[in-house]
């Protein structure tokens, strides 16, 4: 027997628009996502679902060994969907296209309600302050896979 979207309620399957922080590793924390073009094509997936509109992507960082988005869905998409389509899909492309072998992802993910603009501010700046406080860059707006680096561009 199927079991309901964890945090789900009968009465907010249909709410319009929810907003979630999500955060997953991957396997074993092994630093994956670390090479430009794992890092890319991490990007590029994301991308193509919120081009096609499948859900937004307001905030992310994809660090070494797990990423942080801070995305909404509707109605006809499930949070566990969204981290669905783009995991699964990030790794049958890695397979396919660079050979990569091994398991990509840690199992499962974890995902946090947005109900206020207080809180979607809050995650936002972790997410920004992600490649900072791991060392990487001085301002999260020198790292190229942050959607920091993106807003400063957009001016």
């Amino acid at each position: 027997m199927a079991h309901p979207a964890r945090g789900s309620s009968p009465d907010k399957i249909q709410e319009q628009k929810r907003t979630f922080f999500v955060s997953s590793r991957t396997s074993q924390g092994k630093p994956i996502l670390q090479t430009n073009r794992m890092a890319n094509l991490f990007l590029e997936v994301i991308s193509r679902y919120v081009e096609a509109g499948r859900f937004r992507i307001h905030d992310f960082v994809v660090m070494r060994n797990h990423f942080h988005l801070l995305l909404s869905v509707d109605g006809e998409m499930t949070v566990e969907k969204a981290v669905q389509l783009i995991k699964g899909n990030f790794s049958f492309r890695a397979k396919k296209e660079f050979g990569y072998q091994w398991e990509v992802w840690q199992r499962g993910f974890s995902e946090v309600r947005v109900y206020d603009k207080e809180s979607f501010l809050y995650y936002r700046q972790y997410i920004d302050e992600n490649p900072v406080k791991a060392g990487y860059v001085i301002s999260a707006e020198e790292y190229p896979y942050c959607s920091a680096y993106f807003r400063k561009r957009r001016g």
